[in-house]
């Protein structure tokens, strides 16, 4: 009549009849003796020290988000807590006065900022060919050679930084550069995709002054130049992404005169051996081969 098996009633009825009586059988006293066990029994503790001391090793020396952690561990095939698991554990700790572990994430714990009026346009560049130009199958994400390439500024506005990644496997590649112009610019980023030019099909950069060369870039790398829209940065989101990555490294108000090339030589490896959510938790390395 109720559509379980015969076996599952007499458990029920062993279980919770009321053994102080005539051993009948009454729903409330039935629930509440489920209540009582459910709120004494002893619960099965997944998250044990020894998988704790793991995943502290991974965000601490590795870098590699809660996220990151449990999906590596899923295509390995071991076993792993979930990503909010991990986080509800980390801002324990965190309330608890310990908070190295939120001091390695990504962001630290801190909110995205929103921009306001007082951004002005940076001009525009000579030439500039627009992103709506570009071929489709770059919004695809599924083939190599379809690079971004942006700048970081280091404290104070001096010292710069080049960054550079494939849109389909996430490379990274990370040079000092000499100046903030447009000329050493250029040099730096054909020097740096120069091993790659063979298999370059474009570039994509924002809208900034240190890309005026950006016609000697795509000579240099016979390759094709686009810019996004200005304040358009989804448009170049695999940029952002890698660039919000090395900031895990690089903070800013960081001194960039103190930065050496065996400094962001090591970044770019950490990064390059990342797993990748977009990539099914692969490295941008073993998704190259």
């Amino acid at each position: 009549m109720i559509g379980v098996s015969t076996g599952t009633v007499s458990r029920e009825i062993r279980r919770n009849c009321d053994s102080r009586g005539y051993h009948r059988y009454r729903w409330q006293l039935a629930q509440k003796k489920y209540e009582r066990r459910m709120k004494t029994r002893r619960h099965y503790l997944k998250f044990t020290d020894e998988m704790k001391r793991t995943v502290r090793r991974f965000i601490i020396y590795g870098q590699y988000s809660p996220e990151q952690i449990c999906g590596r561990f899923r295509l390995k095939g071991e076993e792993m807590v979930c990503a909010e698991t991990i986080y509800r554990w980390i801002w324990q700790e965190k309330r608890r006065s310990n908070d190295e572990l939120a001091r390695n994430l990504r962001h630290r714990g801190r909110r995205k900022r929103r921009r306001d009026s007082q951004y002005r346009s940076r001009g525009l560049i000579q030439d500039r060919v627009d992103i709506s130009l570009r071929p489709s199958v770059v919004d695809e994400k599924k083939r190599f050679g379809d690079f971004e390439i942006d700048t970081m500024i280091g404290r104070n506005h001096k010292g710069a930084i080049m960054t550079t990644n494939d849109r389909c496997t996430h490379l990274v590649l990370i040079r000092r550069l000499a100046g903030k112009e447009a000329t050493p610019l250029a040099s730096t980023a054909i020097e740096a995709l120069l091993p790659y030019k063979d298999k370059i099909h474009t570039i994509t950069a924002d809208n900034g002054k240190e890309f005026a060369r950006h016609k000697e870039i795509a000579k240099g790398l016979d390759a094709e130049f686009y810019f996004a829209r200005p304040y358009h940065s989804w448009e170049r989101d695999a940029n952002e992404n890698t660039n919000g990555l090395i900031r895990q490294y690089i903070p800013k108000d960081t001194d960039f005169s103190e930065l050496t090339d065996e400094m962001l030589a090591e970044i770019e490896w950490k990064l390059n051996h990342r797993p990748r959510k977009s990539l099914g938790f692969r490295t941008p390395l073993e998704y190259c081969k």
